[in-house]
């Protein structure tokens, strides 16, 4: 991984700097750090509970009580939204990706960890592999992704994935932006068939990483309909 070659992105979580190297060079979009990833994390630093500066009503503190939850990253790429978790106080957390980008999450979480305190938990997935969705042990209360919709064949995959892994009264939290015409129509029918579908008001989002086309939804299970 030519990470020497690459810009670095520093991201500020409250008290901390995390510190992230690319591979810009590299085939596979996970050695970069994407746009949403910084948005959606951002987000949850401005409205996680407790706010650095106490916001009254915080209409996010349910939604965002990370306290005996548990989390898992699709897509995790370099590290920056599990990361940004962790320091947010989701600390049963685990980051998944395919195999090609592990060199370079792997390089950012030992990169990060005096700062994280930890070698955060990780593991190679491979979206509707049912055998390495059951040994992460699902289910889970949050769903992390960003920036995970871009190719039309891993749409039916990305959506029963997210599915197979959240509980029942778990979260999915996305941070989304376009990136191709097709993959998004067929991720948005998918999703309004197995989700019942939030957009975040984009003044909700931090102020200094409120990108005009980046969004964050959050996702919940339908509820199942009663058998008369």
């Amino acid at each position: 991984m030519k990470f020497t070659d690459s810009p670095v992105i520093e991201l500020p979580m409250r008290n901390s700097l995390v510190s992230l190297q690319q591979d810009n060079g590299s085939m596979h979009v996970g050695t970069s750090v994407w746009p949403c990833s910084l948005v959606l994390v951002k987000f949850i630093d401005r409205w996680a509970p407790p706010t650095p500066n106490p916001i009254d009503p915080n209409p996010y503190s349910q939604l965002l009580d990370f306290r005996n939850k548990r989390g898992i990253e699709l897509g995790a790429g370099c590290g920056a939204g599990g990361m940004g978790f962790h320091l947010l106080g989701l600390t049963d957390l685990v980051l998944t990706d395919i195999a090609p980008v592990m060199p370079a999450l792997k390089h950012n979480l030992k990169r990060n960890k005096p700062v994280l305190s930890k070698t955060l938990k990780h593991s190679i997935l491979y979206w509707n592999n049912l055998d390495q969705i059951n040994s992460l042990k699902p289910p889970f209360h949050y769903v992390i992704a960003a920036d995970v919709v871009y190719i039309e064949e891993t749409v039916g995959p990305l959506v029963s994935t997210m599915d197979a892994l959240m509980a029942d009264d778990g979260v999915v939290l996305l941070g989304y932006q376009l990136r191709d015409p097709e993959a998004d129509k067929l991720f948005w029918e998918l999703c309004d068939k197995t989700f019942d579908i939030e957009k975040v008001p984009h003044e909700d989002l931090h102020p200094d990483y409120a990108y005009e086309e980046t969004s964050v939804y959050v996702f919940r299970k339908k509820k199942k309909k009663e058998e008369s």
